[in-house]
């Protein structure tokens, strides 16, 4: 009796304090309460009587009319769980030559998987098999003894908590005190543990949304709207939409969400937020004055017009009633001889700085005032400077100090009478080198100055 007692302390404390890192069932705890039958096995495996005496051809089934098992499991994860039960019984045929009555009690403590676990892609639904493995105390008629005890069995499920089970197993001892056996047990079982705090059907720890009734397809979150896009991914979730618009409306079926749509009503693109453009120039026809004539958006939608016919449009052309090209604004190019431009490249040459600085060499100033007459000559003419260095030092450097270097020498020639509008400077840094920048004469070649005739 003291060894009973010390299993049982045990087996409690095992279910007590078993640490379970993972919940994998809505509701992890059961119990079941049945009746049980023991069959004693008197024939090994081997033989045809063994079979016919686990069907109860002997009539030596043991069967007491009451409850007379009870069980409380445990899930643990991956299909495992945990049980521990109880049963008595009576026994009253056990082949033996007297007629006495036996009192039956077994503690078990075994572990079951669900065989559904093997077939992922199947949902049984209200039937679950498995097999079991475990050990059990057994006592018979005052002689008791630890068994090993396996089998397999089911659950039937008329809801989400109340099953019927039905489980059989052997139990085979090595003690010689008590005889092997089967033992089959029918029972009640209901399964609970499992939390529901907004009530919508979808346990918590499955609950995307658990303070918020919602639907099991959206696990358990909520759309208020019904249009089938659940509220967190709804853009409009009290407006009932296409899934395609995250749940917002699209009036007029341009693939522009109402909300997004400047044009609501009529069917626009994407690129003008849901307005259409009859002719296609950029302009909505909402803004457009020409709506049916191509135009830009400058002039409302409608042309510009081109007085003298030479492709410069009015707001662009300088001279607005004599052809010109658009390099010159709409007006007509000057004329400068070769001779001259090619003498403005030559004095362009020998413009040189002090090193690292924007300032004139001694001597250039006579180069300067070479092309400042020819530019004064040549009044119509205007002119770019470029500005470049060599490759020596930072490359953020050198284009400021080739913006600096372009900038000079069109401040000389503004200084020397040029109109500032005639010029342009810029500097270009390293870039376009006209030499190598791995020797020295190569460098001094590229820190350079250039003029060019731009009309």
């Amino acid at each position: 009796m003291k060894r009973l007692k010390l299993a049982v302390i045990a087996l409690f404390t095992l279910v007590t304090v078993s640490n379970v890192s993972a919940q994998d069932e809505n509701n992890p705890w059961a119990v079941s309460f049945g009746m049980n039958t023991v069959d004693f096995i008197h024939a090994p495996i081997s033989e045809k009587i063994h079979f016919e005496d686990l069907l109860g051809s002997d009539q030596d089934w043991n069967l007491l009319p009451s409850i007379s098992r009870l069980s409380v499991s445990k899930y643990l994860e991956k299909g495992f769980s945990l049980q521990l039960a109880g049963s008595i019984n009576k026994i009253e045929n056990f082949k033996l030559e007297n007629d006495s009555d036996f009192l039956y009690y077994s503690i078990d403590a075994s572990v079951r998987y669900d065989l559904n676990e093997l077939a992922p892609g199947i949902d049984t639904g209200w039937f679950d098999p498995y097999v079991h493995l475990g050990g059990s105390y057994v006592s018979v008629d005052s002689e008791g003894e630890g068994m090993l005890t396996f089998g397999a069995g089911f659950n039937t499920w008329f809801n989400e908590n109340l099953g019927l089970n039905f489980q059989t197993g052997a139990k085979r001892g090595f003690a010689d005190k008590v005889q092997n056996h089967w033992q089959h047990s029918l029972s009640l079982v209901i399964k609970f543990g499992g939390k529901d705090t907004d009530g919508d059907g979808v346990y918590d720890k499955d609950d995307a949304c658990p303070e918020v009734a919602g639907l099991a397809e959206f696990n358990g979150c909520p759309d208020a709207d019904g249009d089938g896009v659940k509220d967190s991914d709804d853009a409009c979730p009290n407006v009932a939409g296409l899934a395609a618009m995250n749940g917002c409306p699209d009036s007029d079926g341009d693939g522009v969400a109402d909300k997004d749509d400047m044009c609501p009503n009529s069917k626009g693109t994407k690129a003008n937020k849901g307005c259409p453009d009859t002719d296609g120039d950029g302009v909505v026809d909402k803004d457009d004055k020409c709506a049916t004539t191509a135009g830009p958006a400058a002039n409302g939608g409608c042309p510009w017009p081109d007085t003298d016919g030479d492709g410069v449009l009015d707001r662009d052309d300088k001279c607005v009633s004599v052809v010109g090209p658009a390099s010159n604004n709409g007006c007509p190019v000057p004329v400068i001889k070769d001779e001259a431009v090619e003498a403005i490249k030559f004095a362009a040459k020998s413009i040189l700085f002090n090193s690292g600085r924007s300032s004139f060499k001694s001597g250039v100033t006579k180069q300067l005032d070479a092309i400042v007459a020819i530019m004064s000559k040549n009044n119509k003419a205007t002119f770019a400077i470029g500005g470049y260095t060599d490759s020596s030092g930072r490359a953020s450097s050198n284009l400021k100090l080739s913006e600096k270097r372009a900038n000079a020498v069109k401040d000389y020639f503004v200084r020397k009478g040029i109109d500032a509008s005639r010029l342009t400077a810029k500097g270009y840094g390293e870039a376009h080198p006209e030499a190598s920048n791995l020797t020295r004469a190569g460098r001094a070649q590229n820190r350079r100055v250039e003029i060019k005739v731009t009309n």
